[in-house]
């Protein structure tokens, strides 16, 4: 992410890669890209972050790449989610959603 990364929660980037992945198996640039369509432009994940993402999720056996060719006719690495990663964007998914629960109830607090 821009400027703004720093503003994101540790290991965010990595949850929404794999959501993202979890729609159809993409290469990086495409990742990226729909990050920041889904996102209306507030996340635009910076190639460095994404890649050290990407790395970091496929050493952990969350995703596995596959070459292919892209659109026009490029070879590209595309990743897909493992089952392994499915499980735990499900759990992460749960999890946030507990914490954004809990962040609302206390800035509503009076």
């Amino acid at each position: 992410m821009t400027d703004k990364s720093s503003d994101l929660v540790q290991g965010t980037l990595d949850m929404l890669i794999l959501k993202t992945l979890a729609l159809e198996p993409m290469h990086g640039y495409g990742i990226a890209v729909r990050l920041e369509q889904m996102s209306k432009g507030v996340f635009r994940p910076n190639a460095g972050s994404l890649f050290m993402a990407i790395q970091r999720l496929q050493r952990d056996g969350l995703i596995k790449g596959e070459w292919k060719s892209t659109e026009n006719n490029r070879r590209a690495k595309y990743y897909m989610l493992t089952d392994q990663g499915r499980k735990r964007l499900n759990s992460e998914t749960r999890e946030w959603g507990r914490q954004v629960a809990a962040i609302a109830r206390i800035l509503e607090a009076s």
